[in-house]
């Protein structure tokens, strides 16, 4: 059973860093897609950051540049990071991992990133 878990969130000053990690376990087959997604309160879930079995990468608009998503692939389990610079006060959210293996999608509970300004 694919399970996913977030870590990493936490409360930081507006233009730190900051790394969320999410272990994927259970996976047989390389997850085709690995992403970032975040909400913020009264907002629509939003895209961050994805990327692809073969390493492509992609970013919204709103951290590109500032954002870089990573993954580190074991035997049965995967690594997903997002590390996080220069941050907003806008960037704060809950920040949820998401995979995709063969058609299948998968979701972590989140992880809470504040930015004070």
């Amino acid at each position: 059973q694919v399970q996913l878990e977030e870590s990493g969130g936490g409360l930081v000053q507006a233009g730190g860093s900051l790394r969320v990690s999410c272990v994927v376990s259970g996976i047989v087959f390389n997850p085709e897609i690995v992403a970032w997604y975040r909400q913020a309160p009264w907002r629509q879930r939003e895209l961050v950051a994805t990327i692809t079995d073969i390493g492509h990468t992609n970013y919204s608009d709103s951290v590109k540049g500032r954002f870089v998503i990573s993954r580190d692939r074991g035997k049965t389990m995967m690594t997903v990071y997002l590390q996080m610079n220069s941050l907003k006060p806008d960037d704060t959210a809950l920040y949820y991992c998401y995979v995709n293996v063969r058609g299948s999608e998968y979701w972590g509970l989140g992880t809470q990133v504040t930015v004070s300004s």
